[in-house]
């Protein structure tokens, strides 16, 4: 479910642990305000991403689905190229729902089994992870035996940029090992930024895009920016969508495939593109193209695989404005999460209905939780999320 996760750091974390498809900024780099790729999602998307400064000028959205670019800025010689100029959206504003909380309960895929004192002790299938999560403030409930009898525990800097190690206490364990999600196979992996490949808490966004395809009962285009390792991708196509995956780590493409393969869907339409999120889409819009449905899952800062700048609030509005231009006729929904950023779910939801003035439907946003396994379970929060949905 993460940041992650356009994305990933280079070992390949991304994306909100967060890092996945990085956008670009279109103007010379301020320096880094915040940590590159995922960071653990915590107090910060997977784990970890959001933060950032005060918004800068962007491009508005556009009006309808089907808006073409007008021209673009000139851009003075030695900077980067202008955005293209879209239409400003118009008409009323989206219906709006909020705070609306999407739990993750435990199963026998995952459960988070305790937390506390900036760590998290959590079970994939058979093996129990240990690793740091800034948003678990409070106590342990678990006795010292159980966190650090754990199958792996990750060690060193505990920062979501930092490289660590990781330690099997009871037998060395492989790089990899076999998980499934919803019955899907994937690969997990023990990276040094302390992520392993998957963000639980998406599990909601991935069950609502897998009926909302099926219920459609025609060809779906889906779009996933900053896809990092592909379960969303992969229970999309599973669900019948013509999926479009972008993520700017290679690793993290090279690690998507191979999970396609494990999950036996290689004969699914799925492309894999490794390129820097904003050139993507605009790219697409240039083209014409049109997609159904987009999850987005961006990092607070990252950097694209041509050395492009995201900050997520300096270029989040423009890249929303570019998916107001690439959905379809017959869209679906448009799905957005961001971690630990200093905003509210309230920020995302007035970005998300400006975006999608004139358009009709409802927006919902609100968090993302984990529930603990056992008596008197605490809440983890892990990020933020808004949703566009037109009307039925």
């Amino acid at each position: 479910m993460p940041r992650r996760r356009g994305s990933a750091k280079e070992p390949l974390e991304p994306k909100k642990d967060g890092g996945r498809g990085v956008a670009r900024v279109r103007r010379p780099e301020r320096g880094p305000a915040s940590k590159a790729g995922r960071g653990d999602r915590t107090g910060g998307p997977r784990e970890h991403r959001p933060g950032g400064e005060a918004p800068s000028r962007a491009a508005k959205p556009g009006p309808r689905a089907d808006a073409r670019p007008e021209a673009r800025n000139p851009a003075p010689a030695g900077t980067a190229p202008e955005r293209l100029v879209l239409p400003a959206p118009a008409g009323a504003l989206p219906a709006s729902v909020a705070p609306v909380i999407l739990t993750l309960e435990p199963s026998p895929d995952y459960a988070l089994l305790d937390s506390g004192a900036g760590e998290k002790l959590e079970r994939y299938g058979p093996l129990t992870v240990r690793r740091p999560e800034n948003q678990a403030i409070w106590l342990r409930r678990l006795a010292a035996r159980d966190w650090d009898g754990a199958d792996a525990i990750f060690t060193g800097d505990i920062d979501e940029e930092g490289a660590g190690r990781w330690r099997f206490p009871k037998e060395p364990l492989g790089e990899t090992w076999p998980l499934l999600q919803d019955g899907l196979s994937y690969h997990g992996r023990f990276t040094s930024f302390r992520h392993v490949g998957v963000f639980p808490e998406q599990a909601a966004h991935w069950s609502y895009a897998a009926g909302a395809i099926e219920r459609a009962g025609r060809p779906v285009r889906l779009l996933n920016l900053f896809g990092y390792t592909g379960l969303a991708s992969l229970l999309a196509a599973r669900a019948g969508a013509e999926v479009t995956h972008v993520d700017a780590s290679k690793k993290a493409i090279l690690w998507a495939r191979e999970n396609q393969d494990l999950a036996g869907l290689a004969d699914r339409p799925i492309r894999w593109i490794c390129e820097d999120a904003v050139r993507y889409a605009e790219r697409e819009v240039k083209r014409g193209s049109r997609y159904d449905a987009i999850l987005l899952d961006p990092p607070k800062f990252g950097r694209g695989p041509k050395g492009e700048v995201w900050q997520i609030f300096d270029d989040l509005p423009y890249l929303m404005a570019l998916m107001r231009a690439l959905l379809s006729a017959r869209p679906l929904f448009v799905i957005l999460t961001a971690y630990s950023i200093r905003s509210s779910f309230y920020g995302l939801s007035a970005l998300m209905q400006e975006c999608f003035r004139g358009a009709g439907g409802t927006v919902e946003a609100g968090e993302l939780l984990i529930r603990e396994a056992g008596a008197e379970p605490r809440l983890l929060s892990t990020s933020l999320f808004s949703r566009w949905t037109p009307t039925p």
